[in-house]
Parts: structure tokens; sequence; C-alpha cells
């Protein structure tokens, strides 16, 4: 078994895509140069302090309403070392949000199309506070794992500060989101499963942030849906296993240790030895990838989460060579 570790959260602001209230987006493109050179020269500093650890800028530069995120911040950007080392920052894109008109917190969406209106980003956030905001998304460019950073900055009246930050790895195993996208068509037709997550994995590897939500993106998940006998309506899934049976409750991406692992969550028969709480693991595992053989082909490992009465009570990570 090894250590697992989350990589990142983002500051209190940041939220599902679920809004309500539309404000105004002006997309890199189209800002005025004081603003432009100002966002560029704020992103690149902050960017350039989580590839060094650089935790006195970052701190320094915290939205005073955000303090008590910091440790959250803090913790993530510590985490966030492997999937950035040896890269460069290079800025991909950046969008003025204005929310000044807000009266009060409000579920919110931002609709940030280009010149022509051919193409249009959305992004929303979860009772956000009247003001003005920016999204600023980053690479670690030539990094292994391709790190790639998500910043959200709030204009306090004189400068802008930090109100949210994510970092997420760009590949896994030297594969890209783009790659993925492609393995889950190849799968479609006879590996169902095995597609259905690889959408997941490129959705995950394509962008930083959950609250971003574009026509390609939009396009993947239409691809993903129309997938027919994938996991999407398959659970509680229950598997019979010899005299046993054991119950699924869900299997989702896993990303933990920086690889294409799945999370199996299952309800446990309730033993608490730690060699029986394994065995039984890893029985549920083989008795997922008997059935869904093509699991052990696209993904790195898995891991078991047992749950009784509600609660999870112990986790291993395997990968799929070891589970038999």
């Amino acid at each position: 078994m090894r250590l697992r570790w989350e990589v990142l959260t983002v500051a209190g602001l940041l939220a599902l895509p679920v809004a309500s209230h539309a404000a105004n987006c002006t997309t890199q493109a189209e800002l005025s140069a004081p603003d432009r050179d100002a966002l560029m020269a704020v992103g690149t500093r902050l960017s350039e302090a989580v590839l060094q650890q650089d935790l006195t800028t970052l701190q320094g530069a915290l939205l005073p309403a955000e303090a008590s995120e910091w440790q959250g911040i803090h913790d993530a950007v510590e985490q966030a070392a492997p999937l950035v080392k040896g890269g460069q920052v290079q800025l991909r894109s950046a969008y003025l949000l204005d929310a000044s008109s807000l009266t009060a917190p409000s579920d919110t969406q931002f609709f940030c199309s280009n010149a022509n209106g051919s193409l249009t980003v959305t992004m929303s956030m979860r009772a956000l506070p009247p003001g003005r905001y920016a999204v600023m998304l980053a690479d670690a460019a030539g990094a292994q794992l391709a790190g790639q950073i998500g910043l959200v900055l709030a204009w306090d009246g004189s400068s802008w500060k930090l109100a949210g930050l994510s970092v997420r790895q760009g590949k896994f195993d030297g594969h890209d989101g783009v790659w993925y996208w492609s393995h889950a068509r190849e799968l479609e037709k006879d590996q169902p499963w095995s597609a259905w997550f690889s959408y997941q994995a490129a959705r995950y590897l394509l962008v930083p942030v959950d609250f971003i939500s574009s026509p390609n993106l939009e396009k993947l998940s239409q691809e993903q849906a129309q997938i027919k006998g994938s996991p999407q309506d398959a659970f509680p899934y229950t598997l019979q296993d010899g005299p046993r049976t054991w119950k699924i409750d869900s299997v989702h991406l896993d990303a933990g240790l920086h690889e294409p692992d799945l999370g199996v969550t299952y309800e446990s028969t309730g033993v608490t030895d730690p060699a029986a709480a394994r065995t039984e693991a890893v029985a549920v595992l083989s008795a997922l990838v008997k059935v869904q053989p093509g699991l052990k082909e696209s993904f790195h490992g898995m891991w078991a989460y047992a749950m009784k009465d509600g609660k999870r009570t112990s986790a291993i990570e395997l990968p799929m060579a070891q589970i038999p």
C-alpha cells in the first residue's frame, strides 16, 4: 500500500458549475493594454511563486477576505511541487470578470466570447461577492507532469490579490488530455467502461480548474454521455464472486498519486483486521476487473475504499499488475 496525498483545493469562492446570475467577461485579446499588462505581470509573478515554492510571495498577495484559506493554499502549493518541477511559466490565457453590478453574493456565470462571438468559454462561480475578478491559466512548460496552474485574482481597490489557486497535472505517463480523448473514442465500441473513464481522464488533464466550460469540453461530455453500456447508470453495481456478493457504490478517476488510477468505493463486510481488510479489498478489485477486463489495460491501478454504515473504514491502492 502506498501513501495517498491530495493535490489541491482552492479558496472558498470557487465552486462547481452551478450558477444563475450573468455578469461580464473580457477575454485576453480584448483587454485594454493597461489591464492586460497588469494581469500578465501578476499572473507571471504568482505562477513563478508556485514553481519556486515561494510561499512568502503567495501569502503576501492573498486577498484578506481569503486569509482563512491560507493553510489549504499553502498545502496545495507544497503538494504541487512534483507537478511543476523542471518547468517554466508559460501563461495560457487571461479573463477579466466584472461582477461589480451585483448587489449581494450570487451564483454567477461569465460568458467569455472572442471578438466575433464564434467561441464562448463559460465560467461559473457560487456565492460570488460583488467585485472585479480575473482568471489566469498558466502551464509549467517542460515539466515532466506538465503541471498547469489556475489563479483567481480579486481587485481590492488598488491592486490584484490572490483569491484562489489550483494546480493540476497535464499528463499521465506522457499522455495529455487530447491523447486520452482519442483513446476513449477507440475504446468506445468494445470497452465502454474504459472509454468512459478515459473521457474522465481527458477532461481532468485539459484544464486546471473545474469551473470552466468550453465548446470542446461540452463536446467531450456529449460523446461520453452517448457511450452504450457505460458505467453511467450502473451503480450500485453488484458483483458475484463465488459464494460472495460485493456491492460497489461508485468508480471514479483518482489522480492522487499522479497516475491514471480508478477509485472504487464498495460496501465492506465490516472487517477491521488490516490483513483481512486488505484481502477483502483485493477480492473486490479482482471481481471488478474480471467482469471489466479492459480496465487493466487502460489504467495504472485501483484504489479500494471500504465503506461500512456510511463511513470509510480503510483504503488501499494496488497497481493493476498486483490485482489477480
